[in-house]
């Protein structure tokens, strides 16, 4: 049976194509070899648990490897300290194939509730004698951690790990501890008494610093797509399809592999790309990548739930994409915090910014979508939609001179300050109904910052660059031209598209073509 790509659950080497980790995991060891105890905390389907499973097969020939996962113990298990070290307790039987038998027979009792009253201190006298008699170092590892999270027993759990970790030249303990999750347990917060207010107050300070890069390069990326080109022939072109890949993923685990998945299972075989050959080109890519934003999945829907679960959260994220508003990078910023903890920003040159493309364009697609009902710039590309789409082929042309009578008819007599707020959402509205089901759009992370805009249009195959600036002068406008001649270059593309919104009382409104050397612009003024 060939391999397939997986985005459910944990990737298995003999059955998944994989990127190679092994250079991640022998960063982990090292971790583990010195005795760290520590916390790998990633958002959602960042491939923890790959990572985990592979740490752990690695480590069994050094260690005595306890692999635990607390998804799998209830609330119920967490009420007290009795019925946590039962429930504890059964999971190390369950788990570990040699126990020792004196080991063995303790927690047994423990798990059956025939040792009586049992505590975390009894628990931790029983695992630091079993550290002691084992001819190789312990190791824990505890994955979906955070699924304790709010539970005194569990802090009560992890201050005993602190203090044997403390005590480890006297006592013995585990060689190593790791525990995965979303929530950075460090700043875990929990109630002390019914009523209280929460506060942070995890005993886990003693946590190294994880600082192994879990996201793939685009030569990792390359190096799974080779295995698969050994097996399927298709003739791609590895280094192009795995600098798209890293591109629109910006190298997250299960955005990677859902892009593969979709190209080999999905784009390959239908009407437009009738084989494996055809579907792994440019174009089977972003035909991947429409099918994909397109698909509820559980991270999309995480993404939509925190925004709404944590308001200056959903404040901050808008901010960045309309606004193009610059957020300093501070990790005691609280929106911040969160923000990178559920993996919608990263830290990028000491500055917040979306996490990747593929992120973006949702965000986009899902504020822009709340915004629709009774917009009118979005009304006026609905009643004539069909117009702009010819033989399958998107006219941008046509798109920027209908937009330019829209948006004149409509806001006109707005301000300078009304332009640089909504100017960016409001072609991107009048885009919506024009693509929607059949491209995106996204803005061009390089540019935001730099007092212009290029929104990247996707649409059957052909791509679409089109700058958005405001008026500052003839030879600001001029510098404009030359910068994106030269991006046009970076997608190798003859044609470009620029939409000027200017203040000018003389203004001249209308759509014009300018050759600029070998490119041909599309120029509008608004």
């Amino acid at each position: 049976m060939s391999k397939i790509f997986n985005t459910s659950a944990d990737c298995k080497p003999k059955l998944h194509y994989m990127v190679d980790i092994s250079e991640k995991i022998s960063e982990i060891k090292e971790l583990v070899d010195r005795g760290e105890y520590f916390t790998i905390n990633r958002a959602r389907q960042y491939g923890k648990t790959t990572i985990l499973r592979a740490l752990g097969r690695t480590l069994e020939e050094s260690y005595v490897v306890i692999s635990l996962d607390f998804q799998v113990m209830s609330y119920a298990n967490f009420e007290n300290e009795q019925t946590f070290v039962s429930a504890f307790s059964s999971e190390l039987l369950d788990n570990v194939k040699a126990i020792p038998e004196e080991i063995n027979e303790k927690l047994i009792a423990f798990a059956d509730g025939t040792a009586g009253n049992i505590t975390l201190f009894t628990l931790f006298r029983v695992l630091s004698k079993w550290c002691g008699l084992s001819k190789l170092p312990v190791v824990l590892i505890i994955d979906e951690v955070d699924s304790a999270a709010n539970n005194q027993v569990f802090l009560d759990f992890l201050a005993q790990l602190r203090g044997y970790y403390i005590n480890r030249d006297v006592k013995p303990t585990f060689q190593s501890v790791i525990l995965a999750g979303v929530y950075d347990i460090k700043n875990m917060k929990r109630k002390l008494r019914p009523g209280e207010e929460h506060k942070a107050n995890s005993p886990w300070n003693i946590a190294a610093d994880f600082e192994v890069v879990m996201s793939f390069s685009a030569e990792e990326i390359a190096g799974m797509l080779q295995e698969y080109e050994n097996d399927h022939h298709t003739g791609m072109d590895i280094k192009e399809i795995s600098g798209l890949i890293y591109d629109y993923t910006s190298g997250y685990p299960f955005l990677v592999s859902r892009l593969c998945k979709v190209i080999d299972e999905k784009v390959a075989g239908s009407g437009q790309f009738p084989d494996k050959a055809d579907a792994w080109k440019r174009e089977g890519f972003l035909e991947a990548v429409r099918i994909v934003l397109g698909e509820k999945n559980t991270l999309f829907d995480s993404l939509a739930n925190k925004l709404s679960d944590y308001p200056e959260l959903r404040e901050m994220i808008y901010a960045l994409l309309f606004y193009g508003k610059e957020i300093p990078y501070n990790s005691l910023n609280k929106p911040i915090e969160i923000a990178e903890m559920f993996g919608f920003i990263k830290n990028e040159n000491n500055k917040a910014v979306i996490s990747n493309r593929i992120f973006e364009t949702v965000l986009y697609n899902l504020f822009l979508s709340e915004e629709v009902v009774g917009n009118r710039i979005y009304d006026s590309a609905l009643q004539n939609k069909n117009q702009f789409i010819k033989d399958g082929k998107l006219d941008m042309k046509l798109v920027l001179e209908k937009f330019v009578e829209a948006f004149d008819y409509l806001y006109g007599d707005q301000n300078e300050k009304f332009i640089e707020d909504v100017g960016r959402r409001y072609f991107m509205l009048f885009l919506k109904p024009i693509i929607n089901g059949t491209g995106n759009c996204y803005v061009e992370a390089r540019t935001r910052k730099m007092n212009r805009t290029d929104i990247v249009v996707d649409y059957r195959g052909e791509q679409f660059v089109v700058e958005l600036k405001l008026w500052r002068g003839k030879k600001y406008h001029a510098d404009g031209e030359k910068q994106i001649s030269e991006y046009l270059d970076f997608y190798h593309l003859k044609k470009g598209y620029m939409l000027t919104f200017c203040f000018n009382k003389k203004k001249e409104i209308g759509v014009k073509e300018v050759w600029y050397g070998d490119k041909l612009l599309i120029e509008a003024v608004v």
